[in-house]
């Protein structure tokens, strides 16, 4: 750091000393101007005089109350400008002691609004003026009495100039900082929202996946001594399933590499093209799955289209974790208007009705209802968060989503997709 910078902090941490400075230069400025005559006996010139003992005494008031003019800004232009005044009616010839009621001006305008410069400046100009050209030995348009007017009026000018720039910077430095405030936190938002997203994609493939593998392993646990072809089959949808489960994984965490990482997998997100697949999935796990479509043609905006996929696909899981024994599933998907409809029927009655079962993954999907929870109840305590992941993908869209039992038994999954992008949409999905 340079000297005239460390010099610059230390004024500005010492805004007295740096006052009572320039205190003594307006000081020995009036006091050096004291001692100049322009009128002369024979017309316009300059010799040397020597101001009396009030008007060295007035110059000296008029400093000292200069030192406080950033701490009492009007009194010490009243005092400033009541010593001015004794000066303009008592000596002859005058001291510029004016001088300093301009400088005390100066500091009004800078440091209040403009309207009170106006004010205070106006009168300030008009009682100085006034009593310059009405006191004293020279006439009213001699010099002088002018120049009182016009130093007072670029006083208040040039504060009111300092104020509005000082101001100007002031908005710059804070608009600065808002963006920077709202940078931040925009960035947080969109971290808080795509771990939500990754979390809800993790929640939908392990939880599909994994009770599939679940499904199977039990039949061929159960078959291995007396049918070993059917356990060896069922073993082969565990593989499969667990294969699929492992690359859906990988995917999805490599969607926590840098950007640049040659490695991160470049397979598109999951949609209603593959909702066969996903259905013969579920057919080979045993739940019989009857998918109607009737919306042919229709292409739906990415997230839409893998929130449609992600909807049936936690639907179905749910239907093969806790419909019970014998229940089948209706997948039906159709375009009405500029929404896409997907819904998911199901006619199981639920395990919780077989004593002796576990029911808390039930209140999870919304089964157990008459146990106290209601068709849109979220996440109980030791249940899973398949309906609210489930709406919230849904909702961040611009569609809507509901689930609930089904009069006569069963479960209904609605969601509404708009076919269109929305504005909430978090953006494509990678």
């Amino acid at each position: 750091m340079s000297t005239l910078e460390r010099m610059r902090d230390w004024l500005r941490d010492h805004r007295l000393a740096l006052d009572a400075a320039l205190a003594a230069g307006v000081l020995v400025s009036m006091v050096a101007g004291s001692f100049v005559d322009a009128h002369g006996a024979d017309g316009t010139t300059w010799s040397a005089r020597t101001p009396d003992v009030l008007s060295l005494a007035l110059m000296v008031l008029a400093a000292a109350a200069l030192v406080f003019r950033r701490r009492a800004p009007m009194k010490v232009l009243a005092a400033t400008v009541g010593v001015s005044l004794v000066e303009l009616v008592t000596a002859d010839p005058r001291a510029p002691v004016t001088m300093s009621a301009v400088v005390a001006l100066f500091t009004v305008a800078s440091a209040t609004d403009r309207p009170t410069t106006w004010r205070v400046g106006l009168l300030t100009m008009t009682v100085l003026t006034a009593v310059a050209m009405l006191a004293g030995p020279l006439p009213w348009y001699a010099q002088e009495n002018l120049g009182v007017f016009a130093w007072t009026g670029m006083a208040a000018a040039a504060g009111d100039a300092v104020r509005s720039r000082r101001a100007f910077v002031h908005a710059i430095k804070e608009r600065a900082l808002r963006a920077e405030r709202t940078r931040e936190e925009e960035a947080r938002r969109r971290v808080a929202e795509e771990r939500l997203r990754i979390a809800r994609d993790q929640h939908d493939v392990v939880a599909h996946h994994i009770a599939l593998v679940n499904v199977q392993a039990g039949v061929a646990a159960h078959v291995m001594d007396k049918r070993p072809d059917q356990a060896k089959e069922a073993l082969a949808h565990v593989r499969e399933a667990s294969r699929s489960a492992l690359n859906e994984l990988r995917a999805t965490v490599g969607l926590l590499r840098q950007s640049g990482d040659p490695e991160a997998p470049t397979e598109p997100a999951p949609g209603l093209a593959r909702l066969d697949e996903l259905a013969d999935t579920f057919r080979n796990a045993g739940l019989p799955v009857e998918v109607a479509r009737s919306d042919s043609g229709t292409v739906l905006p990415a997230a839409a289209d893998l929130a449609a996929y992600r909807v049936i696909q936690e639907a179905l899981t749910n239907v093969r974790k806790h419909a019970g024994p014998g229940a089948k599933a209706e997948v039906s998907v159709v375009r009405v208007g500029p929404v896409v409809e997907v819904t998911v029927l199901d006619n199981g009655p639920g395990r919780d009705t077989v004593p002796g079962q576990d029911t808390g993954p039930e209140q999870e999907y919304g089964r157990g209802h008459e146990h106290g929870s209601g068709p849109d109840t979220g996440p109980q305590e030791g249940g899973g968060h398949g309906l609210l992941g489930m709406r919230e993908r849904v909702t961040a869209i611009g569609g809507s989503c509901t689930a609930g039992p089904r009069y006569g038994g069963g479960f209904r999954v609605h969601a509404i997709l708009p076919v269109k992008n929305h504005a909430s949409a978090l953006g494509d999905p990678v």
